[in-house]
């Protein structure tokens, strides 16, 4: 994980960023005895089950079970790699980049293809921008026009303009960039005519697509006329680019959070839709380019607003898709509204024809998701015929009985009544009679705990107690016991090797050695909640794990030495075999 960068860099690196910091500037922290507590960044909860440790700089989620330094952090709430959290987190703490020395080639030969993609995309943005200010793209310039784009949000998202298929591989290539490279970028195409590099987009309005970090990744693109061809088209998925991870103008989302907060977001289909917004004064807009909307991009959506307004188009079919988002972003633990626009409508139109005024009105008809759901399923039905109005019932109640709340099930059964002018008592029966939707399986009831589950809970609770410090741990003799488990294993020679060297055992240290979530790291940090390794209990317990333990290798040991005296021919050497499983008989008898 770490590779290239000298430790004691990446220790200055960490003592400078503490973590209840860093992670307070994403998440409201509080402080609960020894630690801090919050709801957990990478999962939907209420109660708060995530917990920063200052003492020992890590995080760990008693939920969801994720856990990390404060580089971990920065990778997964920034969603990026690991060289570029130290970046991110060497600009906070002011530090520079020493130079590193990467073990393999291939990490040599994938920094080198992500940086050069980089800086041709960045090459590439400028070469569009000077385009559109060249006089030469009357027809890009007289687009803007058309669609009212004021010049000072054609500079904010940094439009430009191709001007054809051949100038930009030209262009790239005099600049000194390899064939290769330009089209590892996305940036450059193979002609399917002659297999010729040539522009992406070319005959296009520019949109750059800019991330969090305010790196150029990809880029949209319109075309001007009629064509047989899609009117938008995008950078296709690169080494830096992944469109379902991505959200158009989070970059600028981010800078508003950090200069005066956020409430909310809104979230758009197109780049137009955003560009329009903004200029209207919704500055809080992002959008999940045509695609329909994914979990990461509503993770990242989660981390910039608790709220967000999804508004997609007003046909039948932007309508279902608003839907859909809305039930990604509601799982993720988002606080979701949907916009209702009128029929025919996106919200570049809505602007246009009813000002700021009118868009602010549609926001401020936002729905949640069962109102909005019932509202899409009346559009399926002609309520005037009877047979209609009877099937939508029907459906509406199947919705209705998905609602928690009995409150919000009273009050949407008697806008149901209202809708259909069937009585409210009767709706009240059927809802009550109707079969209750396939709830999930309960758990089997909870066998006995077998033998490996027994050692692996001995395990973790062992390391537990000496990554944590307890104090009936302090002298105990790791050599004593034996630990399989290869994550058992490591752990414990870390603990090993940090007491030899008369340093202190930190778990944060623990991030260093594994570079990905492990399941079998997170059940030992798990341990650490509240009291569960203080107090006389816990000290027993302790007890009893080494003693399952030191009974397990007896037992391996009994095992092994009983097959030998099996298979021994010799009469002197199976008489001493079984003399030595007497007394490790009696000696585990004693324990």
């Amino acid at each position: 994980m770490a590779r290239g960068l000298d430790p004691a860099f990446l220790q200055e690196l960490k003592n400078k960023n503490d973590i209840v910091d860093v992670i307070g500037g994403y998440v409201h922290l509080e402080k609960k005895g020894a630690n801090f507590w919050a709801c957990c960044p990478f999962h939907h909860e209420k109660t708060p089950s995530f917990s920063v440790n200052a003492a020992d700089q890590f995080y760990h989620c008693f939920g969801c079970g994720v856990s990390g330094d404060v580089i971990t952090f920065i990778r997964e709430i920034e969603s990026v790699d690991f060289m570029d959290a130290v970046k991110i987190l060497a600009e906070r703490a002011k530090l520079p980049l020493p130079e590193m020395n990467f073990d393999t080639e291939k990490t040599i030969e994938e920094k080198r293809r992500r940086d050069a993609a980089l800086k041709i995309l960045r090459e590439t943005a400028h070469f569009y921008l000077d385009n559109l200010n060249s006089g030469h793209a009357d027809a890009h310039v007289q687009y803007i026009l058309d669609r009212k784009i004021s010049s000072s949000v054609v500079r904010k998202f940094g439009l430009g303009a191709s001007l054809n298929f051949r100038d930009l591989p030209v262009f790239l290539q005099d600049k000194g960039y390899g064939r290769e490279d330009m089209l590892a970028s996305g940036a450059v195409a193979l002609s399917e005519k002659n297999g010729k590099p040539m522009d992406a987009l070319g005959g296009r309005l520019i949109f750059p697509v800019i991330n969090a970090l305010g790196d150029v990744v990809a880029f949209g693109g319109r075309v001007l006329g009629k064509t047989d061809f899609a009117k938008y088209k995008n950078t296709r998925e690169t080494i830096v680019f992944n469109k379902s991870k991505n959200l158009y103008n989070i970059n600028q989302v981010k800078k508003l959070k950090k200069a005066a907060g956020l409430s909310d977001l809104i979230m758009v289909e197109g780049y137009m839709d955003a560009l329009s917004l903004f200029q209207a004064g919704f500055c809080n807009v992002v959008a999940s380019m045509g695609t329909s909307l994914t979990k990461d991009q509503a993770r990242l959506a989660k981390r910039y607003a608790d709220t967000v307004f999804i508004c997609y188009d007003g046909d039948f079919a932007g309508q279902k898709g608003a839907v859909r988002g809305l039930e990604i972003l509601r799982d993720e633990g988002v606080n979701v509204r949907v916009v209702p626009l009128p029929e025919g409508l996106d919200p570049d139109d809505v602007i246009k024809r009813q000002g700021p005024e009118g868009y602010r009105a549609c926001l401020d008809a936002a729905m949640p998701l069962v109102d909005f759901k019932l509202d899409v399923l009346s559009r399926r039905f002609d309520l005037s015929k009877t047979e209609e109005r009877r099937a939508y019932t029907a459906e509406a109640l199947k919705v209705i009985a998905g609602e928690e709340s009995a409150s919000v099930r009273e009050d949407l059964l008697k806008a149901l009544r209202d809708k259909t002018g069937t009585t409210y008592e009767s709706l009240r029966r059927d809802l009550e009679n109707a079969p209750a939707a396939p709830a999930s399986q309960p758990p089997e009831p909870a066998l006995r705990e077998d033998h490996a589950d027994r050692l692996r809970k001995a395990c973790r609770f062992i390391l537990a107690s000496l990554l944590f410090d307890a104090k009936y741990a302090r002298g105990f003799d790791l050599s004593s016991v034996r630990f399989d488990d290869p994550v058992h294993a490591l752990i414990a020679d870390h603990i090993r090797k940090k007491r030899e060297a008369g340093e202190r055992v930190r778990a944060s240290a623990l991030f260093e050695i594994f570079d990905e979530d492990n399941p079998e790291l997170a059940a030992i940090l798990d341990l650490s909640l509240g009291d569960r390794l203080e107090g006389t209990r816990a000290e027993q317990y302790f007890a009893d794990c080494v003693r399952t333990l030191e009974r397990e290798n007896i037992d391996e040991q009994l095992r092994r030495l009983s097959a030998e005296c099996d298979a021994e021919t010799d009469l002197h050497r199976k008489r001493m075999l079984t003399r030595q499983i007497a007394e490790l008989s009696l000696r585990r008898a004693n324990m």
